[in-house]
Parts: C-alpha cells; structure tokens; sequence
C-alpha cells in the first residue's frame, strides 16, 4: 500500500468514527484506516469515500479492515469504539462496556504505533482517556481526550443563536470533565474580542450554559435512536489537523494533570496548546473561587469514575 508521510487510524466505523474518516481523507492531510470488528462495514464505508476522492481532487488514500494489524504506523490513532449513548442513558452508564473495549482496542493498537497519538472520544471520554494512557504506556502528553472541544463548541453555538452572529466570532473556553459537570467559562467567552457578560445577562448566559451542558442528551432526545455525530467528528477533525499540522492551536481537551490546577495524576478538561507532539502545554487560567469550586468538583467525579473502572470487578 502507498504510504504518505502521515496515517490515521480510525478505531470504529460507527457514525462519528465514518464521519470524522470522511473529514480527514477529504481534507487530504493523511492516509485514512477505518476499523471495526464487523465485517464488511469499514471496507464499504471506505470504498464508498474511496470513489468519492477524484471529485474532491485528492490523492490521499482510505481502506476499511477488520484487522488492526493495518493500523500499524500511524501517526494518530482516533478511538470511537464502543456503545452509543440511548435515550435516558448517561455518559457514566457506558463505563464498564466501553472500558473493556478501550482495553482490547489500546492493548491492541499501541504496540504498533509506538510513536503515535491517541484521540480519545469513546464516553465516559475522561474515564476512557485515562484508560488508554494506563494501557498504552505512552507518555502522558501523547493521549488526548476531545471532548472540551465539542462542548466548547456547543457553547459558541448557543451564543451565536442568541445574539444572531457567525459563530466563528465566538470564543471561549471550557474546563472539566465532558458532561454535566463541565465548567464553562464566561469570563473568558468574547464575541469579536467583546466579553460576553457585557452582551448578555447572568441569567441568561446561565441557561445557555445548562443548555451546553445537556447538549449531547438534547440530541439523542430528538433522534431517538442515535447520538450526535457531525460534531463531534468535526471536534475530532480540529484536533487531528492541530496536531498533523503543527498548528499549536489552544484547544480544551482531557489532557493529563500533574499538579496543574492543583489536579494530579488524573484526565481532565483544560486549555492546552495542542501540536506535533500531542499537548506541548497546559495552559493554567486565573479562576474565579466559584471556578475552582466547579473544577475541583468535577475532577472529582472523574477521578471516582476512573477507580471504579479501573478497580477489579467482583
């Protein structure tokens, strides 16, 4: 098989993992491997975009398997694997299931990309992320969770219905565990460089926090029998261009703590600067005493979830 100078590997060929694929091999920045255990899903998704690469004048290359012996090599490897989420379940539901896939997946993977980098989405991510660092042996910078990315999205989204602007001239920045116990960050929100709080009231800038919070359960709601996928590809897509490219872009994503926020030895949500070698750094935010409050309880819930998952099943 030709080889570029970059590989992905997509772990899971499910809505997220075939659409963050599609986005990555349409962009031509690398070769794709889509995987999944079952037979014939990967190879039909890929030659699907496989046949679809001369109208987007690209030269770069996909293939499905169901061997992750083809996984070997790769520069980044995305991991998606794992249960969805149904209506009525939570993120912490997942744990156990998807900690076992994460498992079979790294154990599996790591080995043949010894100098790669992990993109963790698979929920409980934080859990998950953690998870993966254990099992792979990388180091910590190497092994990255997504989700700050998807909620700070949601978050920039919300604004921009609000206040009826383009949501690219939305910032902002979110900490924490993906979930409910996101901490987002007004004070350090900006529409076109003004600070949200003189655009909107705290009530109102409140609700649209809560309504980012629950923005992945408000889509599988709606879609009654599936979960949100464009986005959370799209997050992915940021994250793999940032690193591929050495973009160096400021990003909120589960990156490992040791001391930092006064958190350590754990996954969690925050700033970081995101580039060729994975997390080249943290960056540690003045916080408000309610912030600190919010992010330590958060980091407490996902630091409880990770020794449940990690901890021997009776």
């Amino acid at each position: 098989m030709r080889r570029m100078k970059t590989k992905v590997s997509v772990i899971g060929s499910g809505n997220v993992g075939a659409t963050a694929a599609q986005l990555i091999y349409q962009s031509g920045i690398a070769d794709v491997v889509l995987f999944d255990i079952v037979e014939g899903v990967p190879q039909g998704k890929a030659l699907d975009l496989a046949e679809a690469g001369p109208l987007w004048n690209i030269s770069s290359s996909i293939r499905g398997t169901n061997d992750l012996a083809d996984t070997a090599g790769s520069d980044i490897i995305v991991v998606t694997a794992g249960l969805p989420r149904k209506p009525g379940m939570s993120r912490d539901d997942l744990l156990y299931a998807n900690a076992n896939v994460m498992r079979s997946v790294v154990s599996g993977t790591a080995p043949l990309s010894p100098d790669g980098i992990y993109i963790v989405v698979t929920n409980p991510m934080d859990v998950m992320t953690q998870i993966s660092w254990k099992i792979s042996g990388f180091r910590p910078q190497r092994v990255i969770g997504m989700g700050g990315v998807l909620d700070a999205s949601r978050f920039r989204t919300f604004i921009a219905f609000e206040l009826g602007v383009a949501p690219a001239d939305v910032e902002t920045l979110v900490l924490g565990g993906h979930g409910d116990l996101m901490v987002p960050l007004p004070q350090y929100t900006t529409v076109k460089g003004i600070p949200l709080p003189e655009l909107l009231s705290a009530q109102r800038i409140a609700e649209l926090i809560d309504r980012t919070k629950n923005g992945g359960a408000e889509i599988v709601s709606l879609l009654k029998t599936g979960s949100a996928y464009y986005a959370p590809a799209a997050s992915v897509f940021q994250m793999v261009k940032s690193v591929l490219s050495d973009e160096r872009r400021i990003l909120p994503c589960a990156a490992y703590l040791d001391g930092e926020y006064g958190v350590h030895d754990l996954f969690v949500g925050v700033p970081v600067v995101l580039g060729r070698n994975g997390v080249e750094k943290i960056i540690e935010l003045a916080l408000t005493d309610e912030d600190k409050r919010l992010f330590s309880k958060s980091a407490v819930a996902v630091k409880g979830l990770v020794e449940t998952a990690l901890a021997p099943r009776k």
